[in-house]
């Protein structure tokens, strides 16, 4: 069944049928219909990250049971499998090679799992008593996954030869979010260190660059199609935009009382979309007419933590809620 909202802030109105799929249908502006459908996950689900596949696939790291989560969202259908001893995987990414690559904070290393098979290969750090607390990760344009670790740490893999190599971050702590633009130049966010930098992936040396707003506390990156590169200001409640071309910023409030950006995406359309933790939304902005429009989680405490999307959709994992989200547009 599907429900038809119209207001700006939605309260999204929901029904469970068998414990899987919630669907809802809501206006979004004048462009397009927005469908959002919820599929509940097994007891105690833990979703960090998540991550759809060209095949249909969703992937999710549950990071409290150490494993892979995949969805199919076609049947509601949920298969867990285990990444290893002490796994703790964070992020998810799906590479070049439609698998769906790891970081795996518990085993200190990236992991690959092969989506056919379910053969799972780790890629250890190597320093091995360095303790990263590894992140996220991206692809660059020649297939290679950067990574980055919160206690002061970035990487790369080089699926090819399997060489794994580690840096210290320029300014310590904080290293969290990374994302590519398309013409392979790669940024990360340091959260703690309240600043965005680019990697020279030539070289493996970091740039700092820092945003206007001091102490912003940059949380997460995305680039649009044209390269310019989107950050989540999870302290100062913005959401921002760094040129690389002119080194110029522009940013934008998030609306209501005391926003607080977790996640930020740009989809194919290049609009951008923000997870809220203050209101508990999804909140979309569009570049071309600086407005934002926001979808509110009908759970409480959705605590959404990142936000991935194919052609078409965007997907949230609601880690407070035990659910996958997707938004079709």
């Amino acid at each position: 069944m599907q429900y038809a909202a119209t207001s700006r802030f939605r309260a999204m109105l929901a029904g469970v049928f068998a414990g899987a799929a919630i669907l809802v249908a809501a206006g979004f502006g004048a462009r397009a219909e927005v469908k959002i459908q919820a599929y509940a996950l097994p007891q105690g689900a833990f979703p960090h990250d998540v991550a759809c596949a060209p095949d249909g696939a969703v992937w999710y790291a549950e990071q409290r049971k150490g494993a892979a989560g995949k969805l199919d969202p076609k049947t509601g259908q949920v298969k867990v499998i285990p990444l290893g001893s002490g796994a703790a995987p964070h992020g998810v990414i799906v590479g070049p090679d439609g698998a769906p690559w790891f970081t795996d904070g518990g085993q200190n290393a990236i992991v690959r799992l092969d989506p056919r098979t379910e053969v799972v290969k780790v890629y250890p750090l190597p320093q091995a008593q360095t303790y990263a607390n590894l992140n996220t990760a991206a692809f660059d344009a020649k297939g290679v996954l950067w990574f980055t670790g919160q206690t002061g740490y970035y990487g790369k893999v080089d699926p090819k030869s399997g060489e794994v190599k580690l840096w210290q971050s320029p300014k310590g702590r904080g290293p969290y979010g990374i994302a590519a633009t398309p013409d392979g130049r790669v940024f990360y966010a340091s959260l703690a260190g309240s600043h965005i930098a680019e990697i020279d992936t030539a070289t493996g040396e970091a740039t700092v660059i820092q945003p206007p707003n001091p102490d912003q506390g940059a949380r997460r990156v995305w680039s649009d199609s044209k390269g310019l590169v989107w950050v989540s200001e999870w302290n100062s409640g913005y959401v921002s935009r760094y040129d690389p071309k002119d080194k110029s910023w522009k940013m934008w409030k998030l609306p209501g009382d005391r926003p607080r950006p977790y996640a930020v995406y740009v989809d194919e359309r290049d609009m951008v979309w923000l997870a809220d933790w203050t209101a508990n939304a999804i909140v979309v902005f569009d570049p071309k007419t600086e407005k934002f429009e926001a979808f509110a989680s009908p759970r409480h405490g959705s605590n959404v933590r990142q936000i991935y999307g194919c052609k078409g959709e965007v997907w949230v994992p609601e880690s407070g809620t035990a659910h996958l989200v997707a938004y079709r547009y």
